[in-house]
């Protein structure tokens, strides 16, 4: 688990390419509003047509912009998106097959995911609120105030570092990132370390 701009996807790439199965929730929530699926459909009900992009596809920056300054539709897309969500993690989980380790990825833990996905450790990826601000407003082009709002609407670091079991704080370079990563297979001597 792990705020926005933490460092999520740089644990799992790596993760992914030292040979462990990778399901990640992120991706999960982009599959199921792709153009005609039930979760795009409910979507554009509650919110209508103005969350669709020309294309038709789901403009998931304009819905980010709808929901990280409005609780009550934050809520409702919540409720449209995270059944959907767990139901496609399922099936991904389910296709893997037979691999060493299986990493779940996951921003948004909650202490029930750990018996739903049936985890045998939770890892926090972290980084200092002012390191996840840069992030965000530099390479990713987020304004300060929308990307405050979306890590407003994650809860803070104490709060998920206190529900996980290894906490990994990411701030330095990726060499760094990649290091703690190779220490942390080896002390559970999983995928080759």
């Amino acid at each position: 688990m792990g705020g926005i701009g933490s460092g999520k996807t740089a644990v799992t790439d790596y993760l992914r390419e030292r040979g462990a199965g990778v399901v990640d929730a992120d991706v999960a929530a982009r599959t199921v509003v792709d153009v005609g699926c039930p979760a795009w459909q409910q979507l554009r009900d509650a919110f209508g047509d103005a969350v669709l992009a020309p294309d038709r596809t789901l403009d998931r920056a304009f819905v980010a912009e709808i929901v990280f300054s409005d609780a009550s539709a934050l809520r409702r897309l919540n409720r449209i998106t995270h059944t959907a969500i767990g139901l496609e993690m399922d099936r991904e989980l389910k296709a893997l097959g037979d691999v060493e380790l299986v990493v779940v990825a996951l921003p948004l833990y909650r202490p029930e995911h750990r018996e739903i996905f049936q985890l045998d450790e939770v890892w926090c990826v972290y980084v200092p609120v002012e390191v996840a601000l840069a992030r965000l407003t530099g390479p990713r082009g987020m304004s300060e105030s929308d990307a405050r709002a979306r890590l407003d609407a994650q809860g803070s670091n104490e709060q998920r570092l206190a529900m996980a079991d290894v906490a990994i704080e990411n701030s330095g370079s990726i060499g760094d990132l990649h290091g703690e990563l190779d220490r942390l297979l080896a002390e559970r001597g999983v995928l080759g370390a």
